[in-house]
């Protein structure tokens, strides 16, 4: 009876914790938003102006770039990823193409460019 009771109680235990484990299926694809949102914020990235040099986080307000506020509701892991590494693949309207460097590619490492779009994919 002991080791029934056991049994049943291990078995709850591993059901919550594979219930509340995450399993890895999040936008950010495991990658470290924290770091993203420190990257965005920097003002310098590498030899280039940073990304909040730019780009607001406020709807409406822009600086040099679109605002990045509710980007993750326009736009998916892929397009944002393009947006950063081949800006003028699609511009968005208002916006000249050149205005954004083309150098993203080989300023981020691809840990950081990872950390980047995790961060902007939890702006909806």
């Amino acid at each position: 009876m002991r080791k029934t009771i056991y049994f049943i109680l291990l078995a709850v235990l591993a059901l919550t914790l594979v219930a509340c484990g995450g399993g890895g299926d999040d936008a950010s694809g495991g990658a470290d938003t924290g770091a993203g949102e420190k990257l965005f914020a920097q003002a310098v990235i590498g030899t280039q102006a940073g990304c909040i040099t730019c780009h607001s986080l406020t709807p409406d307000e822009v600086i040099v770039g679109p605002s990045m506020a509710g980007i993750a509701s326009r736009g998916d892991e892929a397009y944002i990823r393009e947006s950063i590494l081949t800006p003028d693949a699609q511009l968005v309207e208002g916006f000249p193409a050149g205005t954004m460097p083309q150098v993203w590619g080989d300023e981020l490492s691809d840990a950081q460019l990872d950390q980047i779009v995790a961060y902007l994919l939890t702006l909806k």
